[in-house]
């Protein structure tokens, strides 16, 4: 449905008055001629809080949701008697981030505020939306930081969210953050419904260039049934070609394989290793930048620097990961060296891996649970491969799909 029809519902009330006034602001940043960017919590906050007024609030968060001076927004708005926050729901890897990948916190009492944290972690539908009835909320607020790439769970977690929401009645609540990787563009294949899981529900590109206000409107006006009642208090001053550096914002993990703005640069490629036997650099101080298995050599990273990928260049490295594949064992495979991000094309990069590591490597194999499938959206890449397709060939194949994601996509940018 075009932004025509349900465009309003993504920014009504006190939200839209909130990104009249982004709209017009100066562009932020300690830059020359820039002003500062200003998350959508800290424009919430300086309003007072008044799109929150009378209400019972419950927050979608994790360790991410923090201010420029790094407190966090439940500690903040627990504090303030202008704001009655009465939950906490917590996503993957938990509200204070304690768990790995794959785990969560459970139900709890936060011991910080006493405030009741719950788990939404591969909850959706009515039994997620029976916990925000059980909470007793009015509204609920999300704010989790974004890594950009389709199969990044949060964004499904909003997702999840906003269809509860609708079900139990409640208002849903964006505060936009920034996308580390830039928003300037989308890139890859685009998901196929028929592969919907909880790493892409809906069709949207593999490296989306969205925030999660913007996402937020794309899945009101594109993919809810019943849309939701959704307001968005978008950022002031970020632009849509500014890296997390840029921002000047504190970096927290938002997970704890993705401990730097870096690894968010190429997880939206190199995350394709996880459908494979190699190693995707869990359990090593670069994860997504170190790659491998036992039985790799130098040709690997002779194959790709061959492909002359934009922007990147690979060396060969020996890694021993500390959990996950190969735990204990010395392996060898490539790292990457993003020397110009401007060119780099994460996607292109990720592909080109694929296709080189099979030539170069006569034990890879595809997760025996074609995994690659859920997260490249459909067989597509897999067959290809197989079939002895390169990276030009395979990257191809998913062109026109991209360019009709990346007209709709336009509808709902917030952001110039």
């Amino acid at each position: 449905m075009s932004l025509s029809r349900r465009g309003l519902l993504a920014a009504g009330g006190a939200a839209g008055a909130l990104a009249a006034t982004a709209s017009t602001a100066p562009h932020a940043v300690a830059h020359a001629g820039r002003s500062r960017v200003r998350t959508g919590f800290e424009r919430l906050a300086a309003d007072g809080y008044r799109l929150l007024s009378g209400e019972r609030i419950g927050v979608v968060t994790n360790p991410t949701g923090i201010t420029r001076d790094a407190r966090h927004l439940v500690d903040v708005m627990h504090a303030d008697e202008r704001v009655d926050l009465v939950a906490v729901f917590g996503p993957e890897h938990g509200f204070r981030g304690t768990a790995q990948a794959g785990g969560s916190e459970g139900r709890y009492d936060d011991p910080a505020t006493g405030l009741p944290v719950y788990d939404t972690y591969l909850k959706s539908g009515q039994p997620l939306a029976d916990i925000f009835t059980a909470s007793g909320v009015d509204s609920v607020v999300f704010d989790i930081q974004d890594a950009g790439a389709r199969f990044y769970t949060y964004i499904w977690t909003l997702y999840d969210c906003m269809v509860a929401a609708v079900l139990a009645g409640k208002r849903f609540v964006v505060l936009d953050r920034p996308n580390p990787v830039t928003g300037r563009a989308a890139l890859g294949p685009v998901l196929d419904k028929a592969f919907a899981t909880f790493v892409g529900r809906e069709p949207i590109a593999q490296a989306h260039g969205m925030t999660v206000a913007e996402l937020a409107r794309l899945f009101n006006g594109e993919f809810l049934t019943t849309p939701a009642k959704l307001d968005v208090v978008r950022m002031s001053g970020w632009r849509r070609e500014d890296f997390h550096d840029a921002t000047e914002l504190p970096w927290v993990p938002p997970s704890p394989n993705m401990p730097t703005p870096e690894t968010a640069l190429v997880y939206s490629g190199t995350c394709l290793f996880e459908g494979t036997n190699l190693s995707e650099g869990r359990g090593t101080t670069r994860p997504f930048e170190l790659l491998g298995a036992e039985g790799i050599d130098r040709a690997w990273a002779e194959a790709a620097n061959a492909l002359g990928l934009p922007g990147v260049r690979f060396r060969e490295a020996y890694f021993a990961p500390t959990f996950s594949k190969f735990q204990g064992k010395t392996v060898g495979g490539v790292q990457l060296h993003v020397h110009d991000r401007e060119v780099f094309d994460p996607v292109r990069t990720g592909i080109g891996l694929l296709v080189t590591a099979k030539r170069s490597w006569s034990g890879f194999a595809w997760r025996p649970d074609n995994w690659i499938d859920k997260l490249t959206g459909s067989t597509r890449v897999r067959t290809m491969i197989d079939a002895g397709a390169g990276t030009d060939e395979v990257v191809g194949a998913w062109q026109q799909d991209l360019a009709a994601f990346r007209a709709l996509r336009r509808e709902y940018l917030l952001y110039r």
